[in-house]
């Protein structure tokens, strides 16, 4: 494949339980601010409906038949592009999950990523009222291998050490990360960059929820080595669009490959 891969990644504020709007908004976003010839096109967690877990259940569609997944299709064709859809709350056989379905440039679903991390913390409901995903996945974008992971997971290295010794070439993490917590987002979205020697894509909401919770607002492209390529600060919307090359990566990998260094087992002694 072409080891250059084009990256559209939209950071918005969603209206709370409002999917028209929210369907609006993606359009008007990717409309002004993306680029000719992008190859992928990321949305963040809930975006649809926002982070209010009390209305999670009453908005749940099915993924092979619900509006938000006919949606993102439609963007998939209209620009050619692979869609990372952010996520959505999935029904599926009577039960609830945080889900990132995939479409490809045709608009036809090829795979989907649940959450395998739910948030248990600060009166969180999530985990309460939704089903963990049972695996990790990576996609296939033609010849690149993406990692797929949904806001909490980012605390769990784990599961990205899994995505690097499958073969994962970018990793993705989508959130509506809160405000309050920005130490933990800056240094965490650069340490599994940098862990793994894989680019990190870091892409969160923005705006208000409701009172004093407001999501982070700051969405970056992160190189294997952890440096920061392109990010959006603070409350603005709009697209961050990055070329990434992926012949840098693998040359640096080939020259110091951590994973050559990894010990088969890490039995603790304690004295």
């Amino acid at each position: 494949m072409e080891k250059e891969v084009n990256i559209s990644a939209v950071q918005m504020c969603s209206k709370i339980g409002d999917k028209r709007a929210n369907f609006h908004k993606v359009k008007e976003l990717i409309s002004r601010d993306i680029k000719n010839n992008t190859d992928i096109i990321v949305l963040p967690e809930v975006w649809n409906i926002g982070w209010k877990c009390d209305i999670f259940l009453d908005n749940a569609e099915e993924i092979s038949s619900g509006e938000t997944a006919a949606f993102l299709s439609s963007i998939a064709k209209e620009y050619n592009a692979f869609v990372i859809g952010g996520s959505f709350i999935e029904k599926r056989n009577n039960e609830f999950y945080n889900t990132c379905p995939i479409f490809n440039r045709n608009g036809e679903l090829i795979g989907a990523y649940s959450k395998n991390h739910l948030f248990s913390h600060e009166n969180s409901l999530e985990y309460k009222i939704l089903k963990k995903g049972d695996t990790p996945v990576i996609i296939d974008f033609e010849g690149l291998n993406v990692g797929l992971t949904i806001c909490y997971d980012i605390r769990f290295p784990e599961i990205y050490r899994a995505y690097r010794k499958a073969g994962a070439d970018l990793l993705v993490n989508v959130a509506a990360w809160g405000k309050h917590k920005p130490v933990p987002w800056e240094i965490m979205t650069r340490s599994r960059a940098i862990e793994n020697q894989t680019y990190m894509i870091a892409l969160t909401q923005c705006g208000q929820i409701e009172g004093e919770k407001w999501n982070i607002g700051h969405s970056r492209i992160i190189d294997y080595k952890g440096e920061i390529l392109t990010e959006i600060k603070d409350q603005k919307e709009g697209v961050l669009n990055y070329s990434i090359n992926l012949n840098k990566m693998y040359e640096f990998r080939k020259n110091c490959n951590i994973l050559d260094d990894i010990k088969p087992d890490y039995e603790v002694k304690i004295l």
